[in-house]
This record gives structure tokens, C-alpha cells and sequence, in this order.
């Protein structure tokens, strides 16, 4: 975006209120876009209060500082404040059921900032993709599926949690959209489609042109220590869904070959 800004957390942290404040004085933004998170969901079950201090009180710092500046805020949120126990989507006017560290911190997180800022826009979203990823887990998920299956390791993926694989860049074209618009409040902006994490692999090797087996295992027989929502899958009563994501997976793919 022209004009953009981009700070890192080494640049800038959220758990930094007189910083955050002092950047918003320095570069007088219209919009933040707050991105940052802790999302190493099962480290978060050992820690809880990290993940608060970013998640929730951090997401307040930078509430706190919009709103007495007058600056308008998008605060990403995700699909793990439900406790996926529905037979169907969730959509914004669902009760969130947070089941761990994790999600406790980002439900909390949601609501500190609509207190605080009640002009902001909070999008929940789910399963994320894109050209990076996370650095903490190692890449985005189809990244890693790519590679171990590259490496000749096993792969064995979860296909009882369903979700909407999310490709980032629709997602950030998407966040600019509604920001435009003057949405306020919850919204989910999600991919059309649900799957099961092993039929997401399977689809991203597919496209990637790998021919490597993946096993369908339950999650009471995965790693993972932290709870997960099974039905981890959005809808939204606000806005249509983005485009399909196996259309999306078919452009993140074609973005990962040489020259592209």
C-alpha cells in the first residue's frame, strides 16, 4: 500500500504503550493494521502469561493509543475463541468458548479492544497461508507439508479439525477493503470451503507437483498439547467469503515456482 508503514516486532513492540503512542505521533497514520501475535498454540499452555501480555494486553496498548489519537485500528482475531463444538460455521453473533492459553488470550484480547476502541474492526480469520509464515512454527503449514514430504518424512495430519484455509495476501486485500468501508466491530473474513488439515496437505502437494503419502490421524492421536475446536470453520453474517481456497492454494503454489 502506498505510503505503508511496516514495523517489526524488533522495531516495534505492542507490549511498549509509551512507544506505540510515541510511533502513531511520529508517522500519523489514518489506519493501524495490528498484526502482532503469539501464536505458538501449545507453548502457550506453559505460557499463559506471555501470551496475555501480547495477545490481550498488548492488543489494549494499541487500542488505547488509536483511539486517543483518533486513528482508526484492524486487530486480527481467529477462529480458536470458539470451542468448535457446532455442527455448522460460526459467525460473529456466536458465543465465543475459548479451550486454551491461546485462545483465552485472543478472545480476551477481542474484547479489550472493542472497550477500549469501540470504532475498531476486528477480524477473525483462520488457517493462514501465505509466502512466509510463521517463523516460530517453521513457515506456513502448506510450506512445511512441501518440504517434509520433499525430505522424505512421514507425514501424518489431523483430519478431524475442520478449517478455512486462509491465503494471506486475500486476506490482506480484504482487510484493506473493509477498512475503507468504515466497518466496525467483528467480522470474519475467511476463504470459501472448509477441509480437514490432511485434505489442505494433500491439496498443497497436489499443486506443488509432490507425490508423497499423507496419513489421516485423529487429533486425540497428534503431538499437540493445547485444546483445539474441531469445527474450527467461519462464516460470517457481514460479508461474503473470499475466494475459494483451493483456488487461492493454486496461486500460493504458482508463487513458489522459479521465476514466478
Amino acid at each position: 500500500m502506498p505510503g505503508a508503514v511496516a514495523l517489526t516486532r524488533e522495531q516495534l513492540s505492542v507490549a511498549d504503550a509509551p512507544g506505540l503512542r510515541a510511533a502513531l505521533e511520529r508517522y500519523r497514520p489514518e489506519m493501524v493494521f495490528n498484526c502482532a501475535a503469539y501464536n505458538p498454540v501449545d507453548r502457550a499452555e506453559t505460557e499463559p502469561e506471555l501470551a496475555m501480555s501480547v495477545n490481550s494486553d498488548g492488543a489494549f496498548n494499541a487500542a488505547a493509543a488509536c483511539r486517543s489519537l483518533g486513528v482508526g485500528l484492524v486487530h486480527y482475531s481467529t477462529n480458536f475463541v470458539f470451542d468448535g463444538r457446532l455442527d455448522r460455521p460460526y459467525v460473529e453473533s456466536d458465543p465465543v468458548g475459548p479451550l486454551g492459553a491461546y485462545a483465552r488470550s485472543k478472545a480476551e484480547g477481542e474484547r479489550r479492544v472493542l472497550a477500549e476502541h469501540p470504532a475498531a474492526l476486528v477480524i477473525r480469520t483462520a488457517a493462514l497461508f501465505g509466502s512466509t509464515g510463521s517463523r516460530a512454527k517453521g513457515g506456513s503449514f502448506p510450506d512445511r507439508i512441501v518440504r517434509a514430504a520433499r525430505e522424505g518424512r512421514p507425514l501424518g495430519v489431523v483430519a478431524d479439525q475442520k478449517v478455512n484455509p486462509t491465503y494471506t495476501r486475500d486476506l490482506a486485500q480484504a482487510s484493506i477493503e473493509l477498512a475503507a468501508s468504515g466497518m466496525v466491530g467483528v467480522v470474519h473474513v475467511v476463504a470459501e470451503g472448509c477441509c480437514g488439515w490432511d485434505e489442505f496437505a494433500r491439496a498443497a502437494l497436489a499443486e506443488c507437483g509432490v507425490d508423497w503419502p499423507v496419513e489421516s490421524v485423529a487429533t486425540s492421536a497428534s503431538a499437540g498439547v493445547a485444546p483445539r475446536p474441531l469445527n474450527g470453520c467461519l462464516a460470517s453474517e457481514r460479508v461474503q467469503p473470499m475466494r475459494p481456497w483451493g483456488e487461492a492454494l493454486r496461486d500460493w503454489a504458482a508463487k513458489r515456482r522459479p521465476g514466478a
